[in-house]
């Protein structure tokens, strides 16, 4: 089954199976099966067309969702970027935004980098 271009597994609870869908936690999952009155614990593959068309018309009545949402989170952050905040300059140098440390632990935003002594180099091989 597909939901706003996005495969819903068949075999999950619709609770869970909609959160698949970027930018749909579980709160939110929960918040549109109430509003449509489905239950949580239905399978996916039991919805019937109606459902399918009443989720759909929920999530796009009171979320952004997939592309709209990654479009303005890459617009929020160009911004910053602009009026070169704090943030921003974060951003840009590919450093944590939100006030880690970066001594050690900030190999998720900067890769996988090592900066001490021999731990990035080849090794070189011995004849």
């Amino acid at each position: 089954m597909r939901i706003l271009g996005i495969n819903i597994p068949d075999e999950k609870r619709i609770g869970v199976a909609l959160t698949y869908i970027y930018g749909m936690g579980p709160g939110a999952s929960r918040k549109i099966l109430a509003e449509t009155k489905i239950s949580p614990e239905k399978k996916a593959k039991e919805l019937s067309p109606e459902e399918v068309n009443k989720i759909k018309e929920a999530i796009a009545r009171g979320f952004k969702v997939e592309g709209e949402l990654r479009q303005s989170i890459k617009q929020n952050i160009g911004r910053l970027k602009n009026i070169q905040s704090y943030r921003g300059t974060r951003h840009m140098k590919k450093l944590p935004v939100r006030g880690q440390r970066t001594r050690t632990n900030s190999r998720t935003v900067r890769g996988n980098v090592r900066k001490t002594a021999m731990s990035g180099k080849r090794k070189i091989e011995l004849k």
